[in-house]
């Protein structure tokens, strides 16, 4: 009869203690009371509360990152069908494979959400990211979808992908995308391979033919610069030049001017000199005969100049 006791208060011992949860650290605990769900939600620690039967606690890892995969499978089966799942029509009808993951974290203010739709959380995002990443598809040509799709679809695909769930009440939020397998079918890899690179090939001359032209140009440029800085400088030479002439045409003047005033024949003599001067020369170059075969009785008869040698 004493070890029924014992084995009584021990049983009850271990029911109350179906009553004690503990928290690990990134977890929240959902508490659902007589089927109820508690507005606390329990963090890391030891959480006491009813015992089994009158009380449920769900734990949740808010920090776990999950994953969800979209698109073509990767298992031999699903590339045997006729149509996979995750072999898309692209705008231009064409086909093209894709496979991508979805992650996603539990909010930790919605926890209970989870808790109540987690058995159909990832079928939702599943369904809902397929039918976005199909409208993705459907709106490019394959050329733009294989070339710039890695780089431009888990951006878009994340923000529309948690837009459209929003009202499903799910408590979780999408931390990115990543995009396993983004190819043309099989059967015309090789083809697609081979306008990849003729493609590839323009972009390199494309490339290579405006680094050319970046580089005339610059060198234009300096041509440009430096005619602009010769002229500039011979512009400034010729100025000071021009300067110079009239500073000393004007000092001449004045100087003429004053000597006219006190000389008037100053003037007349210069003359006189300067067509001596040039006489001189005339006759130096054979262009002006003496004028001694022209004085007559009454004097100089007449001063010859001979022609110009012609030009050859």
């Amino acid at each position: 009869m004493r070890y029924l006791g014992l084995g009584l208060v021990l049983a009850v011992v271990a029911y109350l203690g179906t009553g004690l949860t503990q928290v690990r650290p990134g977890e929240r605990a959902v508490v659902r009371r007589f089927g109820r769900v508690l507005d606390h939600k329990p963090e890391a620690g030891l959480w006491i509360g009813l015992p089994w039967g009158m009380e449920k606690v769900d734990r949740v890892a808010v920090d776990l990152v999950r994953p969800v995969e979209i698109g073509l499978l990767p298992s031999q089966d699903d590339f045997a069908q006729a149509t996979p799942p995750g072999q898309l029509l692209t705008g231009d009808h064409n086909l093209v494979n894709v496979r991508a993951i979805m992650h996603y974290t539990v909010r930790p203010d919605e926890v209970a959400d989870f808790v109540v739709q987690q058995a159909r959380v990832d079928g939702l995002i599943e369904r809902t990211a397929e039918a976005a990443l199909a409208e993705w598809v459907a709106g490019r040509i394959v050329d733009d979808i294989l070339l710039h799709g890695k780089a431009e679809l888990p951006r878009w695909l994340v923000a529309q992908t948690q837009e459209r769930i929003e009202d499903y009440r799910l408590g979780v939020q999408l931390q990115g995308a990543s995009i396993a397998v983004l190819a043309p079918p099989a059967e015309v890899t090789e083809s697609f391979n081979d306008v990849t690179r003729a493609q590839t090939e323009i972009r390199s001359r494309v490339y290579q033919a405006e680094q050319d032209a970046d580089r005339r140009l610059r060198e234009a440029d300096a041509e440009r610069f430096r005619t602009e800085q010769l002229t500039a400088a011979y512009i400034g030479e010729q100025k000071v030049l021009a300067h110079a002439d009239a500073e000393s045409f004007e000092k001449r003047l004045a100087q003429y001017r004053r000597l006219k005033h006190e000389n008037p024949d100053f003037l007349s003599s210069i003359w006189w000199d300067e067509m001596g001067r040039l006489f001189a020369q005339l006759k130096e170059n054979g262009r002006i005969d003496l004028l001694d075969n022209h004085l007559g009785k009454d004097g100089l008869d007449i001063t010859m100049f001979p022609p110009l040698p012609k030009k050859r």
